[in-house]
């Protein structure tokens, strides 16, 4: 099967945003629990790769006591880049 190059990108850019998001996801469910400290690496790069996203959505949502809504408005900001960015790509076919 031969793809032409505007489909690989649009797979690519899907296949990122989807790992993106699944990364945000196990970083939630990591940030809630005490992993053992061998997991610690590994929560330490989900840290790494995931705060910076979500701080910048931290900065334009008030402070609701303990409640964090970032994740979920980052989740729906993926999700319209995703669309967006997809609806860009498939012009060019």
């Amino acid at each position: 099967m031969v793809l032409d190059t505007v489909t690989e990108v649009e797979l690519f850019v899907n296949v990122f945003i989807g790992v993106y998001a699944l990364l945000v996801f196990v970083y939630v469910l990591t940030s809630w629990i005490k992993l053992p400290y061998s997991l610690n690496p590994v929560q330490r790069f989900l840290y790494d790769v995931c705060e910076p996203y979500l701080r910048l959505w931290r900065r334009f949502l008030p402070s609701l006591g303990g409640l964090d809504f970032s994740p979920i408005i980052a989740f729906f900001a993926l999700g319209v880049l995703d669309r967006v960015l997809l609806n860009i790509l498939d012009r060019f076919h």
